[in-house]
């Protein structure tokens, strides 16, 4: 390593750090052509093809022609996860008037605020109702 000037080392990384980069960019490609539910099985084959032989040629290729429709595909993914993640809260935040664990506990508590059940009576409830988790 005595031999090595500083110079080839930043070289020696920017040449690494291309090549990880290259590697990103290329399943980002595939991980968003295999996503999109427009294109067809033919069309998908096609396009990996093209991406294994020629790969510098067909992720440039592929960013040509299909890159402004990757910037939408992955908003419209991430705004459908936040979505499901929202109704997802509410339905369990809801729990408290439903059925489930959560709104039997909420239901013991609601008896035991206005007296319907004792303190060893509510315990016991809730006792059964998380044994049954």
């Amino acid at each position: 390593m005595g031999d090595y000037p500083l110079l080839d080392l930043f070289w020696t990384m920017l040449l690494f750090f291309m090549w990880v980069l290259w590697f990103m960019l290329l399943f980002r490609v595939i991980g968003d052509l295999f996503r999109d539910d427009d294109v067809s099985g033919w069309g998908k084959t096609g396009w990996t093809v093209v991406l294994v032989v020629l790969p510098f040629v067909g992720v440039l290729l592929y960013l040509i022609v299909r890159g402004k429709g990757m910037g939408r595909r992955e908003m419209a993914r991430l705004q459908a996860n936040e979505e499901a993640f929202r109704a997802y809260v509410r339905e369990s935040a809801a729990g408290g008037t439903g059925t489930g664990t959560g709104g039997e506990l909420a239901r013991l508590a609601d008896l035991k605020r206005r007296g319907d059940l004792t303190d060893d009576e509510y315990e016991r409830a809730k006792t059964k109702v998380l044994a049954g988790v």
